[in-house]
């Protein structure tokens, strides 16, 4: 990511470094005081006629919360409360205020409402599960409401979006990198560290979720438990991982299981946050990466940087993210010859199921007492 690397060669001089301390001191103080703000009740935040649950986070991306969301949705939709979730639709393209659903087989181009929802969107296909999309969540909210009566709204990336009231916050944090600054850093504030907000701000929490715990070490899991009970004590705080769930052939639209790349050499595509997460993954599958293909985060990829990977793949499978895949040009299918894999990801509650239960049962149980209220 061009940013990236401007981050990271400023951070080499004391004068760039000087000046990004300052932006993050400036950039904290004014978190603050819109925090601040908030609590007092000089700014206020609306309320929608349904339940809310916020799944979000303190640092930029890494967390995993795609696969959070779907887990949430999912769980609601299996106990049959109608359910929609709202998404920002981080870099599409168009009117950004205006709503955009996602609900039949037929969605729109990913570039009208992000790469994400649209993701989403086929990852839910079936489950009736609307996904809106617009900058301003309480109007889509209000849409998911009066158009598909929705009961619980999900907010996908809403935790730093006060203007909406909601029922529970549900905040990730990587347990390999829980605060931006590698798996001991104690965090810096953007544009010096990762941090959206200080670490102050778990206290809103309703329930923290621990993801990536496999990638962490034990002790310093340990230390991150008693940090996180420490800022939030009331809050019940649940571990997880991400496991492989299946590949997608993209050509023949064929679905095989995670053993399918076992000791077969790969070629690694992905324009994520964690590039590294994703080719340990395919490692851990058993896969020996052959070439490592990394653009930034969201990228649109081109016909030539396609033709470039055909030009230097050896003809071993191409192997993207679900993420990705909505991001490959039109024409794609022709420049690729062989095998085009993409990899789908499930979230693992592996300690505190229970907690994850009750705290969206909580909910789901409040939207019965509005109902007979």
């Amino acid at each position: 990511m061009i940013w990236e690397r401007r981050r990271l060669k400023l951070k080499k001089s004391w004068a760039g470094y000087a000046l990004l301390w300052v932006l993050s001191a400036f950039y904290g103080a004014a978190v603050l005081l819109r925090r601040g703000l908030y609590a007092a009740g000089i700014l206020r935040a609306k309320s929608l006629p349904a339940k809310v649950i916020c799944i979000g986070n303190i640092t930029t991306g890494g967390t995993g919360k795609t696969p959070t969301v779907l887990l949430a949705a999912q769980t609601l939709a299996d106990r049959d409360i109608p359910v929609s979730i709202l998404s920002r639709g981080y870099g599409r393209k168009g009117r950004v205020n205006e709503v955009l659903t996602l609900l039949d087989d037929n969605p729109p181009p990913w570039t009208s409402c992000g790469d994400e929802p649209w993701m989403m969107h086929h990852t839910l296909l079936g489950l009736k599960i609307p996904i809106l999309v617009c900058a301003n969540r309480f109007k889509s909210g209000a849409e998911a409401v009066h158009f598909y009566h929705s009961k619980i709204l999900i907010l996908d990336d809403g935790f730093q979006h006060m203007k909406l009231k909601r029922d529970l916050d549900v905040v990730l944090i990587n347990a390999a990198d829980p605060f931006g600054d590698g798996r001991s850093g104690r965090g810096h504030m953007l544009p010096l560290g990762n941090l959206r907000e200080p670490a102050s701000g778990l206290s809103r929490a309703g329930l923290v979720l621990l993801t990536h715990v496999d990638r962490a070490d034990k002790d310093d899991l340990k230390a991150l438990r008693e940090r996180v009970e420490a800022l939030n004590p009331s809050a019940p705080i649940v571990e997880s991982v991400h496991e492989a769930d299946f590949f997608l052939d993209l050509k023949t639209q064929k679905k095989y299981k995670p053993s399918h790349i076992q000791g077969e050499h790969v070629v690694a595509l992905s324009a994520i946050a964690d590039p590294e997460q994703f080719e340990e993954t395919l490692t851990g599958l058993g896969a020996r990466i052959s070439q490592r293909w990394r653009y930034p985060d969201h990228h649109p990829y081109t016909l030539s940087e396609v033709q470039a990977v055909e030009s230097l793949r050896k003809g071993y499978p191409v192997v993207t993210t679900l993420k990705d895949m909505t991001r490959l040009p039109e024409g794609w299918q022709d420049a690729m010859s062989g095998q085009v894999l993409a990899l789908a990801i499930r979230l693992n509650i592996v300690k505190g199921r229970q907690a994850w239960a009750d705290k969206l049962a909580s909910v789901s149980q409040l939207t019965r007492l509005a109902k007979l209220g």
